[in-house]
């Protein structure tokens, strides 16, 4: 696990200002969505005016290629509250996606209503996410090699560290239960005995 230093996490950020995913990676560090479930959102998903968004289905690569699977368990099925940061680049991130739509020969645009789909609107492979976008980005901002499952890890290691409750990181994150969310960020927590203590104290002062 190598998560973003909230320094880290703002220069690659701003490495992203102006990039076509520029809004994916917003998503993928203020939302801490799974990189399949960014890559199989659709518009239909998005309420901008809510600032809200809904994780039904994700995009997976099976034997006979790229697939929409829906999400295995009913906590990865949820609704992400979006950051006002997350809407405006949606907002930009749409407008851009119109324009490629409008500069292509008739006929040539794949409708399937994805939100990051490739420049003529069929689904974005995860190695090309990678290899083609996230790896230059990094170079870019000067920052180490990480993983791109690890901006989900940015985004729980910030909000942990900002005093955010566990089980709203949960529920944010998908994941089946709070056990998993503790344990794997038990080292984000090093002080909540300390609190504990002085909420005893203070209780019975």
């Amino acid at each position: 696990m190598q998560p973003l230093s909230p320094a880290q996490a703002l220069v690659f950020l701003e490495a992203a200002r102006g990039d076509r995913l520029e809004a994916l990676y917003v998503l993928a560090i203020n939302a801490g969505l799974r990189q399949g479930e960014l890559l199989g959102l659709r518009w239909q998903d998005m309420d901008l005016e809510g600032g809200k968004l809904q994780v039904r289905q994700q995009l997976t690569r099976t034997k006979d290629g790229l697939t929409f699977t829906t999400p295995k368990s009913a906590k990865s099925r949820r609704s992400i509250k979006l950051t006002s940061s997350a809407v405006e680049a949606l907002r930009r991130h749409r407008n851009r996606q119109d324009q490629e739509r409008m500069a292509l020969d008739a006929g040539l645009w794949n409708d399937n209503d994805l939100v990051f789909p490739t420049k003529i609107g069929t689904p974005l492979d995860v190695a090309n996410l990678t290899y083609g976008s996230f790896r230059p980005l990094l170079e870019r901002a000067g920052l180490y090699k990480i993983r791109f499952h690890d901006l989900r890890h940015t985004c729980a290691t910030l909000l942990l560290s900002k005093g955010a409750h566990p089980k709203i990181v949960q529920e944010m994150l998908g994941h089946a239960s709070i056990i998993v969310t503790l344990d794997t960020y038990s080292h984000v927590l090093p002080n909540k005995q300390d609190q504990a203590v002085s909420a005893m104290e203070s209780a019975l002062s």
